[in-house]
């Protein structure tokens, strides 16, 4: 088989690497065509070396075209992957320091919160002119697939209003799905589950084994297991209150939530600092600067290891790869997909971006009825819709009112902010980035001088209730193993 795939943001540190080794290990795909594109030359010439090295040692006849001409990348590709970062570390340490002066802790921020807010109203102002340029030069029947966050802000903008198909893609329920089989002590493959909802807010609203349901006997089976009663307590109390499992991480749902970091003296009892992602203060962009400054320093005994093999036992678990074997070969595939809702979940909105079980085969992709969530996991979901569509219309129109109401509606902002401290927080957040929100340039003007003249409303010298300080690349040399792994799966995305 031959056709084009294209990859927007490629200069990521391992995603795309990973990514291309899970296509290419598929047979029929070894004579496809590829393009690479990212606005960060160093970072694209250093993957794309890494890249074709892989490719020219698995004995494949493909030279990757890598450009910082996004639309010669996407001339004719039938199946465009977007792994962007709008705004890079820069803007992404805005979306950290800048809400903690107004008390607004975050573990990640890039879905929801003040940080995910902003992160999608860079995101979709560049979205909506990658999707112009799919239209102008990509394949007629092109499928865009999206694994940059916010997941369901950038996907909901870009089908409703880029006009390209596109679907959001996420490896959060086979993470979730292997942590219960675990504490119910089976092989994730003896275990179904049914797990639907919105991205990073999905219910496992059946779990069963040998045909019989075992979601009730979940709570106990966490609230008992030796690692997961310490470092997922925002999860297990969600479970306790709400009945179901959630996918995310912990530190990732504790922003999402009004009730575990609303409080400074409380947040330490809800996380675990083993890891960044069980509810570090800023612990996504600590990971994501440590690998950055590790992959520069070190790229060079990068290339002295082992070039990945192209083998079936050795493809990771994103959908990908997986979505494109069954559309153009007909095996069939189930994942867990983010597509514009249309019926699928009962009692979410039909414009919502819903992440539900699909199936794919040479037919397309088919997102079978789930039906009503239960009542308590819909309403948490239902809230969160309500923020992604007032932040996906403010960007889209560039209308700051709406972006306030995003922000004032958000369960972590709504619960730890009044209403003026979020305005200036917005006004503050607005102006730091303005480089990458053109839509709002009126918008900005306008906050630089209310900025200028003032009354402020006093903010504080905060940097968390549970920060850590960014490793040296000397400190991290110490163990060069785990930086090299942290490199690796630290972001999707240009830095």
């Amino acid at each position: 088989m031959t056709f084009k795939i294209a990859l927007i943001g490629a200069g990521s540190i391992g995603f795309t690497r990973g990514l291309l080794r899970d296509i290419l290990s598929v047979p029929e795909f070894q004579k496809i065509e590829v393009a690479f594109t990212d606005i960060n030359q160093k970072n694209l010439e250093m993957v794309t070396q890494l890249c074709q090295r892989d490719i020219d040692e698995n004995g494949l006849d493909i030279q990757i075209k890598a450009t910082t001409n996004r639309r010669e990348a996407l001339k004719n590709a039938k199946y465009i992957f977007n792994v962007v970062r709008i705004g890079g570390l820069e803007a992404f340490k805005a979306d950290i320091e800048i809400p903690l002066k107004y008390g607004v802790d975050q573990c990640v921020g890039d879905t929801l919160s003040a940080g995910g807010i902003m992160y999608g109203q860079r995101g979709i102002a560049e979205m909506l002119e990658i999707c112009k340029d799919i239209r102008d030069v990509a394949d007629a029947e092109v499928l865009l697939l999206n694994y940059a966050n916010p997941m369901a802000m950038l996907t909901w903008a870009c089908n409703q209003y880029g006009g390209v198909r596109t679907i959001g893609l996420c490896h959060g329920v086979q993470n979730g799905h292997k942590q219960i089989a675990e504490v119910l002590g089976k092989k994730r493959e003896e275990v179904d589950i049914i797990c639907a909802g919105i991205n990073h807010q999905t219910w496992y609203i059946q779990v069963k084994v040998a045909g019989e349901d075992k979601t009730a006997e979940l709570l106990e089976a966490f609230e008992n297991h030796s690692e997961y009663s310490k470092t997922e307590k925002v999860r297990i109390d969600m479970l306790r209150r709400f009945g179901y499992f959630s996918t995310e991480s912990n530190g990732h749902l504790s922003e999402y939530l009004p009730w575990y970091r609303k409080r400074p003296e409380e947040i330490n009892d809800w996380i675990d600092l083993g890891t960044w992602i069980n509810g570090e203060t800023g612990g996504y962009l600590r990971v994501c600067t440590e690998g950055r400054n590790w992959f520069e320093t070190d790229f060079p005994n990068w290339l002295k290891e082992p070039a990945f093999e192209f083998k079936h036992e050795n493809r990771g678990e994103e959908h990908g790869s997986y979505i494109l074997e069954g559309l153009e070969t007909g095996r069939t595939y189930r994942g867990h997909f983010n597509v514009v809702n249309n019926g699928v979940i009962g009692n979410l909105p039909e414009d919502a971006i819903i992440e539900a079980p699909g199936f794919v085969d040479r037919n397309g992709i088919s997102m079978p009825v789930v039906g009503d969530l239960p009542l308590g996991p819909a309403a948490v979901c239902n809230v969160s819709i309500s923020v992604q569509r007032l932040a996906v219309e403010a960007a889209i129109h560039g209308d700051d009112y709406l972006l306030r109401q995003a922000m004032m509606m958000d369960p972590l902002v709504g619960a730890v902010c009044n209403p003026k401290e979020i305005w200036q927080m917005v006004d503050e957040m607005l102006v730091s980035q303005a480089k990458w929100l053109p839509q709002y340039r009126d918008a900005i003007t306008k906050a630089e001088i209310r900025l200028a003249e003032g009354p402020l409303v006093p903010t504080k010298d905060y940097r968390g209730a549970a920060r850590r300080k960014v490793k040296s690349v000397e400190e991290m040399a110490q163990d060069r193993e785990a930086a090299s792994k942290n490199a690796s799966e630290a972001d999707k995305g240009d830095f």
